[in-house]
Parts: C-alpha cells; sequence; structure tokens
C-alpha cells in the first residue's frame, strides 16, 4: 500500500500517536518518523520507531518511502548509541499477522541493553 495523501489513516492507534491524539512516551521526533517507548518492553531498551506517514508494513514502506526507512534505522541506532554501553542493538520488523504484526502501520522494534539469543522465539 502506497502512504495515502494525508499522514493518517482513520482508526490507526500509530497514526494517532504521529497526531499527537493518542498518548504516548517520546523520546525522538525526526522528519520522516516518530519514536517511542513500547508499552509492554521486552528489553532495558525497547523503542518503536514509526513513519509519520501510513504504511501497512515494512516493505510497503521500502517501496514507498526508502528514505523514512532508512531514517527509521539511523534513529533506531542513534537511540542505541545514546541508551546503552555498547551501542548493540535488535531491530525487528513484524510484517503480517502471522508473524506477530498487530498494528498494521509500518514499525520496527528497537531493542538494546541485554543479550538476545537466536533463533529468536
Amino acid at each position: 500500500m502506497a502512504a495515502q495523501d494525508v499522514a493518517a489513516q482513520e482508526g490507526c492507534l500509530f497514526c494517532g500517536i504521529v497526531a499527537g491524539d493518542v498518548p504516548a512516551e517520546i523520546v525522538r521526533i525526526g522528519r520522516r518518523v516518530v519514536a517511542f517507548r513500547d508499552i509492554n518492553p521486552q528489553a532495558p531498551l525497547h523503542v518503536l520507531v514509526i513513519p509519520r506517514d501510513h504504511y501497512d508494513n515494512a516493505a510497503a514502506l521500502a517501496a514507498g518511502d526508502p528514505e523514512a526507512l532508512a531514517e527509521l534505522v539511523e534513529v533506531g541506532a542513534d537511540l542505541a548509541a545514546g541508551q546503552t554501553d555498547s551501542g548493540a542493538f535488535r531491530l525487528v520488523f513484524n510484517t503480517g499477522a502471522e508473524t506477530g504484526q498487530s498494528v498494521f502501520h509500518a514499525h520496527g522494534h528497537v531493542l538494546a541493553g541485554r543479550r538476545f539469543s537466536w533463533p529468536p522465539g
């Protein structure tokens, strides 16, 4: 799905956060992205970085606005570097309900501050 002509899609939780209509603990506002703390953190640092414009998933974001995807990754790396000793982080994109995507607005989970195993659960 390409971005809509407006920045929000009706009923989208993350569009509501971008618009300021839904409360969130915002940690960074960029030109094309917004980052906020996950409400159910899975690591000492667990931040969601989302594009301001609505794309259903990471693949749609990559096709529709690769510069926003690049900014998303850059913001994630910067947050991890500023909040961990090593700067190491995991960046997770779930695309589709069967992979765990529950909000269908592209978002990257930035996780850091603990050791992670492979493969992820």
